[in-house]
This record gives structure tokens, sequence and C-alpha cells, in this order.
């Protein structure tokens, strides 16, 4: 990184590691702060549309198949809802693990872009982590300073969040922002809102490009520009990470969990549960649960932002 974009990043970081406890300041900003002492196991969540950094230490990020570890130097832009697998590999000696996710508004994207003079997208597989540019790193800094001056977040912050959007579409992670927004063209929001809120029904692509009124290679290429996954593979990261919640939070036991998220075979739901996080089904949830018990996370099974 550059001088300008270390001093930004080095500047957001301690921003962070003094407000990482204050919820509503960070809430009012669209900001999920983190901050933690120590390397974590793998956890899931539930991405919303967003920008993740990460500010001190560096932590890995499973989505589909593309497994990465990555620290400040880097960010990532979540488009569209998005279950994604991640864990703290390493934290800095001073200031442990930081890092800041800021909800990217699909409304607001499309205003931005609409004012920017439009390009194609560029060709080949885009990468999933993004590279700071100097003037992206300021802007993000500006906003986390903000919460040490929250009197003017009513003026600045509005400001401040379009400047953000215009310097994201000014890297080369332009068309995955712009997939926030899909061009007008609903396609992989559909698929994401369908397998997302019937995520037991018996899926295949041919039934799902059926119901977003699209071709299946339409559907595949844009699902996978947007979330680096195939359709069914995000289906079944998505069956997963919920039927882990319903036995750690909600008690059910593997058979039922496996059941209600859609899973037809005992069998197929234990080997996928054990090759994504490690352990058996009961054995992991039964870890977990003591872990709920003893107050050492919050129940969201995902630690970091």
């Amino acid at each position: 990184m550059d001088p300008a974009t270390v001093r930004s990043i080095e500047r957001a970081a301690e921003i962070v590691a003094r407000r990482a406890q204050d919820g509503p300041a960070a809430r009012a900003l669209g900001l999920r702060l983190s901050h933690v002492t120590a390397p974590t196991g793998l956890g899931y969540q539930h991405y919303t549309p967003s920008l993740s950094v990460v500010l001190a230490g560096r932590k890995r990020s499973i989505v589909g198949d593309d497994d990465r570890v990555w620290g400040r130097e880097r960010f990532i832009i979540t488009p569209v809802d998005l279950p994604v697998v991640s864990g703290v590999v390493e934290t800095d000696p001073q200031l442990g693990f930081l890092a800041a996710r800021w909800q990217l508004s699909p409304a607001l994207v499309g205003e931005v872009a609409a004012a920017m003079p439009r390009t194609g997208r560029p060709p080949g597989q885009l990468d999933r982590l993004g590279t700071w540019s100097p003037a992206l790193a300021d802007a993000f800094a500006r906003l986390l300073a903000l919460l040490d001056e929250p009197e003017h977040v009513p003026v600045l912050g509005p400001l401040i969040a379009r400047e953000i959007v215009l310097r994201l579409l000014e890297t080369e992670q332009a068309p995955r922002v712009l997939a926030a927004v899909d061009d007008g063209d609903p396609v992989v929001p559909r698929a994401v809102e369908l397998l997302t809120g019937r995520m037991a029904e018996p899926w295949s692509m041919s039934a799902l490009a059926a119901e977003v009124r699209t071709s299946q290679p339409t559907l595949f290429r844009r699902f996978k520009e947007a979330t680096s996954m195939t359709p069914m593979q995000y289906l079944k990261r998505l069956r997963l990470g919920e039927a882990r919640h319903r036995m750690v939070v909600l008690g059910e036991s593997a058979a039922q969990a496996a059941s209600a998220v859609g899973y037809r075979s005992a069998p197929h739901f234990s080997r996928d549960y054990r090759h994504l996080y490690g352990e058996s089904p009961a054995a992991d949830s039964a870890r977990l649960r003591e872990q709920l018990r003893l107050g050492a996370f919050d129940g969201r099974l995902s630690p970091g932002a």
C-alpha cells in the first residue's frame, strides 16, 4: 500500500480500537465494528450488501470454493445477501483484530452510478478481494471519524457515504458494486430472495431459472459474478448455516435441523457439515452450545465483522 493509504487505514484502526463497543453510534453510520483479541474458529453469518474491511490482523473468509486469508491491504464487496464462513486467524500484537462492515445501500449505489460515466465490465473473472485506493481509504477513515463527532453525522454522514460509493465505483470492484442494483435487471436479487425464503424446497437450476425468468446459463453467470458461488453452492451454504443456528440456538437435533432446511439424507447432511465446519453436527453444536452457555459468543455463530 502507498503511504497515504497506510496512514488512512492506521487512523481508521485507532478509531475502531476506541469505539468498537459503541454499537448505537456505529449503527447510525451503517457500521458494524469488531474487536477480537485472539484467533477464533470458523463461524457462519448471513451478510447483507456491504463493504467489509480488516484494519488490524487477518481473517479467513470462505465463499463457495473461494477460500482466502486477507488483511488490511484488501477489502470485500458483498453486493447481495451472502452466506459467509469466516474466522480470525491472526491478531496484531498491539491492536488485536479490528474490522468494520459498512452497509451498502443499493439505492445510493444506483443514484451515484447514474451520475457517473458508464463503463463496460472488464473481461475475465473478477477477484473477490478489492485493493484500496488512497481516496477510498481516506473517505472511509473520515466516515469512522464521525464516531467522535456524532453531532455532525446528520450533515456529513450522507455526503461521505456518497463519496465512498463513488470511490468504490472507481476501483476494479465497480462491477460487483453495481451488482447491488443489478442494472435494473433483478435476476440475482430475485434468485437470492427465493433461495433464502424457500431454502427447504428441492431447488434445481432449471426450476430457479424458470422462477426468475431467465436462461440457466445467464443465471449461472450473473450469480457467480455477484456472489462467487453458483446458485446451488449458495443454497448449500444457506442450509448449513441455518441448520447450525437451529441446533445451537433453538436446540434442535441434527436430524430435525437437517430436515427443516431441506436435506433429505442424514448422511449427506453430516458429510457436508463436517466438510465445512470440521466436526460432526453433534460435536460442533454441543461445543457451541457450551460456549453460548458460558457467554463466550453471542449466538450469531460468526466471530468478527
